[in-house]
């Protein structure tokens, strides 16, 4: 069975609630994951989940205690969350850079699959930070230097351009989704699938490891109802992350 690391997928809603002339507030914390998880796990893929907050001090400092996991799934969380341990940012106690050890992971063999959204690839006001960083050298694909996003409120639907192991058996039209993450394909990857003249799903390698670059979200509001509730959704994550750790379980 192939082992998956799944970084990021949660966050949390500070709300502000005016009445006239009095407010209050109220926060709630959410993970996004679920349904993605839920779908690896049900594809013969078993998963390990590190949240955003529980990242920034938990994810793993070497190459070496990565390869406890097949492939590490990057969705929705900054470049800076990994970069900034909180040993470093509040007591400025030197850490490893844990996207050197990362993308060294990946050239030895391991797998890399980034799922779009607002703070992945740059994503809103280009916060996503991972243009230029280690990980952008082993992905599939190159960023933009600015905000990447591309909003599609009255959706967009996905075209196969390729066969792969990674679309296998995923047939027929592609429910809409409503935006994704502008990307380039380096030059020496492979294209599966477009969302009008850009880029969605893209595969490649680095060393002897393997990467994909899914444009879009595995969750709203980027990836609609419709999109999660698809027959082939557990399939196409599952054989995109299977694909990505290479052999599987080590």
């Amino acid at each position: 069975m192939c082992r998956a690391l799944v970084v990021g997928e949660s966050w949390v809603t500070h709300s502000i609630h005016q009445k006239g002339f009095d407010s209050f507030t109220t926060t709630e914390y959410v993970e996004g994951g679920g349904r993605l998880i839920a779908a690896l796990q049900a594809g013969d893929v078993e998963v390990d989940y590190m949240p955003a907050h529980v990242a920034m001090r938990d994810f793993p400092d070497t190459a070496e205690a990565l390869r406890a996991w097949d492939c590490i799934v990057i969705s929705d969380i900054g470049a800076n969350s990994l970069l900034l341990h909180p040993d470093t940012f509040n007591r400025s106690v030197p850490r490893p850079n844990r996207l050197e050890a990362l993308a060294t992971y990946v050239r030895e063999g391991g797998g890399v699959v980034m799922v779009g959204g607002y703070l992945t690839f740059q994503g809103i006001e280009a916060k996503g930070c991972w243009r230029g960083t280690p990980v952008e050298e082993v992905l599939p694909v190159t960023l933009e230097p600015f905000d990447d996003r591309c909003e599609r409120p009255d959706g967009v639907v996905a075209q196969v351009t390729g066969s792969h192991a990674v679309t296998d058996q995923v047939h027929g039209e592609w429910p809409a989704l409503l935006g994704y993450n502008r990307l380039t394909a380096r030059p020496t990857s492979q294209v599966l699938a477009t969302v009008g003249d850009d880029p969605l799903l893209v595969v490649g390698s680095a060393g002897q490891g393997r990467s994909v670059a899914f444009a879009s979200d595995c969750s709203p509001h980027w990836a609609p109802p419709a999109f999660m509730d698809w027959e082939h959704y557990e399939r196409l994550w599952s054989q995109m992350i299977i694909w990505a750790a290479g052999t599987g379980a080590r």
